[in-house]
């Protein structure tokens, strides 16, 4: 089995976007809005193309995962820096096969390599705990309003990197797709039932 990680190219954008639709349908929501997130975020200024990958089993793609800027943002209005991902998307039929492990591990060392200082993402932290992630109240870092949730994790890349940040998350828009343009992008995919 070969496995390969590498980052996606143009004229697989939409294989990428049915396999994310398809990995997320009916998941957490009736249908899938995850798709839609990763079409519009390559347009987004917020993108990260330099720490978003696909990942390829037998030169076949089977799953991908998606960075954003992000920033924590004080009482006195600086702004720090952070990224996040997601989506991160692994096909159906090779799910629970350790390619999502494989992506985020993969991401989090390049995302190191290159200097960003953490990651702040949004999950649940089961998943997200053996990577090093953590509830960001441990840092004073709130979502905006103000509230701590356990799904809210942190992970800093470099030592002592959020030590003296705190303030308010915030991610950015691209994570909030145009929901007014979703039944006209879903013509793109082969018909879903979606349940409610």
């Amino acid at each position: 089995m070969k496995i390969n990680i590498r980052h996606e190219e143009e004229k697989e954008y939409q294989l990428i976007e049915k396999i994310t639709r398809e990995a997320f349908w009916n998941l957490y929501t009736p249908g899938s809005v995850e798709h839609l997130i990763v079409h519009q975020l390559r347009e987004h200024p917020d993108y990260l193309p330099e720490l978003s990958f696909v990942i390829e089993v037998n030169s076949e793609i089977v799953g991908s995962i998606f960075y954003s800027k992000s920033s924590v943002i004080d009482s006195t209005g600086k702004e720090f820096p952070v990224v996040s991902f997601g989506p991160v998307s692994i096909a159906p039929n090779h799910q629970h096969q350790g390619y999502g492990k494989l992506l985020i591990e993969h991401s989090i060392a390049e995302a190191k390599k290159l200097g960003y200082d953490a990651i702040i993402i949004g999950g649940f932290p089961y998943h997200y705990h053996r990577f090093g992630f953590i509830g960001t109240k441990k840092y004073n870092i709130s979502m905006p309003d103000g509230k701590y949730y356990t799904g809210i994790m942190a992970l800093p890349l470099q030592e002592n990197a959020l030590d003296h940040v705190q303030g308010q998350v915030f991610f950015s828009e691209c994570m909030e797709p145009d929901l007014t343009t979703l039944v006209t992008y879903d013509e793109n995919f082969p018909k879903k039932k979606a349940t409610t």
